[in-house]
């Protein structure tokens, strides 16, 4: 499997399974001889095209940056930079402030930045904040008479749905194209550090990244961001879901960054066995193996053995979905947890705090890590920025330890997908079955990977 955020061209691929899927569809399309065109009319001015140019560095032959070497044969001195330009897509979500959202790897390291929209007027584009961990960035232009597209609520969709992505394909220029709702909450992925994705078969192609999912009655439910394949659409697409990415801008406009907190549990999927062993029949669920000492979740009164069911009235499937909710929350938001306990439901609150000198015992988390001590990073750790979790003691001939874990070791992702907090490190590791985890470690001045089975 190949995933590719939607920047470089590719193969075009048509899926013919669409044909069917009218029957199973709850919005039904339009009836033969009519089309959503007065719908687009009202949606297209809200997508803008985005190009950015920065400057990268060119490598260049040690012999040649020696004199001795460079001028004897005619060598001249060449610029050891050059500009670098790329394309994609946003939507203006409100006109009066005019605020615009792309993905983040659209503007990335940018030095500047520049929206045009379908009118051809362009625009030199602030950024205000981004999150590299959802893939967001919040742009703002200063221009009159903007058409917007508020963000709504993308919880209504139903797989079967019919849905239309519109952005800037290969650089061609405003492009829509039509299909279905294939499959929501895809995670696992290993694309972003929090994924929720809604899976389309609506043609994104590179360019599209950015760009506007909408329902057929015109409705901002997703902000595309990659596809599967090798470099082009082949019928599965995702796209950032609308209550995701709202989430987060509000934080974006105020802070420029989303200062995650953090519960300060270690947690494992509920599964049937595990059910049948608390005596209960709630089947999905997050649950807690250990609380960290000081944290939000032992000052809120959460205990090992707890089963979080609920976030803020929102069902809590399994820890990939706990991670996701806390993910969205800025340090210091106070929320209502469900916790079944003993057999009993009751409603814990808990304010989340930011991620401090925690510790956990590996062997919670998963039965490969045994034998390690974690801990997360603290301020004065040179890595502390970029996030990870610190290995702080490893038992010597435990399976960490014949996995190639050390004392100092700096934990970055697991299967591809970042880790900045234990409580990440604790919903991966619970969520690769029979898998195995592949760490990315931190050494030193290296880095490396390791495998656990």
């Amino acid at each position: 499997m190949l995933i590719n955020r939607v920047r470089k061209p590719g193969i075009h691929v048509l899926m013919l399974a669409a044909m069917l899927l009218p029957l199973l569809a709850s919005a039904a399309p339009p009836p033969p001889g009519h089309s959503i065109a007065p719908v687009l009319e009202k949606v297209l001015p809200a997508v803008v095209n985005i190009s950015t140019s920065k400057t990268v560095g060119l490598k260049q032959r040690q012999l040649l940056l020696d004199p001795f070497f460079r001028q004897p044969y005619g060598y001249r001195d060449r610029p050891v930079r050059k500009r670098s330009q790329s394309l994609g897509s946003g939507v203006i979500v409100d006109a009066k402030k005019g605020w615009v959202i792309t993905n983040h790897h659209v503007v990335e390291g940018a030095d500047e930045i520049t929206v045009t929209l379908r009118d051809q007027r362009s625009f030199t584009a602030k950024l205000l904040g981004e999150d590299p961990a959802v893939d967001i960035a919040l742009l703002q232009i200063d221009a009159d008479d903007l058409s917007a597209l508020p963000l709504e609520d993308s919880e209504s969709l139903r797989v079967g749905d019919f849905v239309v992505a519109i952005g800037n394909p290969f650089g061609l220029g405003q492009t829509v194209t039509y299909g279905i709702v294939s499959a929501l909450g895809r995670t696992g992925l290993g694309i972003e550090g929090y994924e929720d994705f809604i899976q389309t078969d609506a043609s994104i192609n590179p360019g599209n990244s950015g760009g506007a999912l909408v329902t057929t009655k015109g409705k901002l439910v997703g902000i595309n961001t990659a596809i599967m394949g090798a470099g082009g659409n082949i019928g599965i697409g995702f796209a950032i879901p609308s209550t995701m990415v709202n989430a987060i801008v509000g934080q974006l406009a105020r802070y420029g960054e989303v200062q995650r907190g953090q519960l300060g549990v270690v947690m494992q999927d509920m599964t049937q066995e595990l059910a049948a062993a608390f005596g209960i029949e709630h089947r999905r669920g997050a649950v807690v193996t250990q609380v960290l000492p000081g944290s939000a979740a032992d000052r809120a009164g959460l205990v090992s053995g707890d089963i979080i069911i609920g976030i803020d009235d929102k069902e809590v499937a399994d820890g990939g979905a706990l991670r996701n909710a806390v993910g969205m929350l800025r340090a210091g938001s106070t929320v209502s947890l469900s916790i079944i306990r003993d057999g009993k439901q009751k409603n814990i609150q808990a304010t989340i705090a930011l991620p401090k000198d925690a510790r956990a015992e590996g062997g919670k988390m998963s039965e490969r890590l045994e034998g390690a001590l974690l801990g997360n990073l603290d301020e004065d750790h040179p890595l502390f920025e970029s996030g990870g979790v610190e290995v702080l003691q490893v038992q010597i001939n435990s399976p960490a330890w014949r996995a190639g874990l050390r004392p100092g070791d700096v934990i970055t992702s697991v299967n591809r997908q970042p880790v900045s907090s234990l409580m990440d490190l604790s919903a991966l590791a619970s969520q690769t079955g029979k898998k195995g985890l592949l760490l990315n470690i931190v050494r030193g001045n290296g880095a490396l990977f390791v495998v656990i089975r």
